[in-house]
């Protein structure tokens, strides 16, 4: 995932590959659906910007086939082995500072990568151009402040809990620059960009075994910076840890904005 030097869920910790994962049984199905509806097809060139785990770049070249392109990008290509082995090009890059990559695009997809980085509109322009000519840009992020409880219903004290470690875990992200209301802006966004026949969603699941994969790794990947700022004690997320183990928490995400916008041809409206 694009990321600055303060990003709070480094690629490199061990619990990456777990966060990675549960992601893609939350959000996969969601994304592919968005790849279907823009028309992937054989032949296409596309980048995938903040790959993070490599199901997106491998379903994409899958379906582009051996005529077309995937090109995946990151800060963090640690993951990139089980994708090179799908016919993706893995690049390091830096969707914020560094220039586009070379050629133009038929489809450039981010997921849970703008909402953290700090020169966000930088990153969209060097995306928007990008694009080819008629190319479609889909941006997938998260807007923790639309639905920012882990636990919707908070009908008891294992609940209150998982929400107020939730609340600590936002400040963290605020402070690292995340921008939790960012995911409700991009049809706007898009929009000003110069994007034609743009169009959004949102998706969240309010249960699912994955939210608690995800819920136990994100807890112990940050879990040292709770404490630290004094968010939470080891007592308290160790509890959480256990209540969350249980499954008798509900546990949610935060809701998963999709927009999508085209580049015009020239000449056409």
């Amino acid at each position: 995932m694009g990321q600055d030097a303060g990003y709070l869920l480094d690629n490199g910790q061990a619990e990456a590959g777990t966060r990675f994962d549960a992601l893609s049984d939350l959000f996969d199905d969601s994304t592919f659906r968005h790849f279907e509806t823009v028309g992937v097809a054989e032949g296409w060139q596309c980048w995938e910007v903040g790959s993070g785990g490599p199901a997106v770049p491998s379903w994409l070249a899958t379906r582009v086939g051996p005529g077309g392109r995937v090109l995946a990008t990151d800060i963090d290509v640690s993951w990139a082995g089980a994708a090179t082995s799908e016919g993706v090009e893995v690049v390091r890059h830096d969707v914020a500072l560094d220039p586009p990559p070379a050629g133009t695009f038929d489809l450039v997809h981010a997921r849970l990568v703008l909402v953290h980085v700090s020169d966000r509109d930088v990153a969209l322009r060097t995306m928007v151009r990008a694009l080819r000519p008629g190319g479609w840009l889909l941006i997938e992020d998260a807007d923790p402040a639309l639905q920012p409880l882990i636990c919707p219903e908070e009908h008891g004290p294992e609940q209150e809990l998982a929400n107020r470690l939730r609340r600590g875990f936002r400040l963290l992200l605020q402070q690292r620059g995340a921008e939790l209301a960012y995911g409700r802006r991009l049809p706007r966004l898009l929009r000003e960009a110069g994007l034609a026949d743009v169009g959004a969603d949102a998706y969240f699941p309010i249960t699912s075994p994955a939210c608690a994969v995800l819920e136990e790794a994100t807890v112990r990947q940050v879990r040292d910076r709770l404490t630290a700022a004094g968010l939470a004690t080891d007592k308290e997320i160790e509890r959480h840890l256990a209540n969350v183990a249980s499954g008798r928490l509900d546990l949610a995400t935060s809701p998963m904005i999709s927009a999508w916008g085209r580049l015009r041809a020239e000449g056409t409206p």
